[in-house]
């Protein structure tokens, strides 16, 4: 198996780094092919913008996504965009490690996606969903929290973690193609004790055992909605 590791933190030494560093060792240990996309060590551009670009089909009117179709038939994205295209090309798992900013990933992760997941090569003209440019890959993302489980709950004054990460599963991940696998989560780990981060780890290694057997996340295939994109009475709960 060829796995990317998108890893978006700043300091190399925090858990999330420690998360990044066990999977690239693990996944290696266990015959599979690793690279890694460190955003904050690449200093990746976040900003979505014409630089994105070698040459534009229209600099009298910048559309960013008329652009990324154009750069996608044609080959003129720039040098960082097209390195990190070729990466998902050649994978087939993407681990996303991040610590949840804001209910969202950090900006950084965000302008990857951006850029990355380009119209003309992830979606557009009918790649979309369980048709999209990413489709026989698999997802997952595993990130680290602030608070405790319990107020990530249905009750808990957070919210529903399955629904904080309902746009970048469903929107993002399952949006492009990919099959994607539930999340590894560490709660809390700013005040976690040496044993449970030890725990997490472990934990975590578990969940890498299983890439390839567990299953993914149901999220409804593009066959079970209508012409208006409602799903059908038959899918509804």
């Amino acid at each position: 198996m060829n796995a990317l590791i998108v890893y978006a933190h700043p300091e190399p030494k925090s858990f999330n780094g420690a998360l990044k560093d066990l999977a690239v060792r693990f996944l290696t240990e266990q015959g599979h092919q690793v690279q890694v996309s460190d955003l904050y060590a690449m200093n990746f551009k976040a900003v979505a913008d014409r630089e994105d670009f070698v040459e534009l089909s229209n600099p009298e009117f910048f559309k960013y996504q008329l652009e990324q179709i154009h750069a996608s038939q044609n080959g003129l994205f720039s040098p960082d965009i097209a390195a990190e295209m070729e990466k998902l090309r050649w994978a087939d798992f993407v681990l996303f490690q991040f610590p949840l900013w804001w209910f969202s990933v950090p900006a950084i992760l965000k302008g990857w996606i951006d850029r990355v997941f380009a119209m003309g090569f992830v979606y557009g003209g009918g790649m979309w969903y369980d048709k999209g440019g990413l489709k026989g890959k698999k997802a997952m993302l595993s990130l680290t929290t602030g608070g405790p489980a319990h107020i990530y709950s249905k009750d808990g004054i957070n919210g529903d973690i399955d629904q904080i990460l309902f746009p970048i599963h469903h929107g993002m991940l399952f949006f492009s193609g990919m099959e994607v696998l539930p999340p590894f989560i560490a709660w809390s780990v700013a005040s976690a004790s040496d044993e449970q981060r030890e725990r997490y780890l472990e934990e975590f290694k578990q969940r890498l055992l299983t890439i390839e057997s567990t299953e993914p996340i149901p999220f409804h295939p593009l066959s079970h909605y209508g012409e208006n994109l409602q799903l059908k009475d038959e899918y509804k709960d």
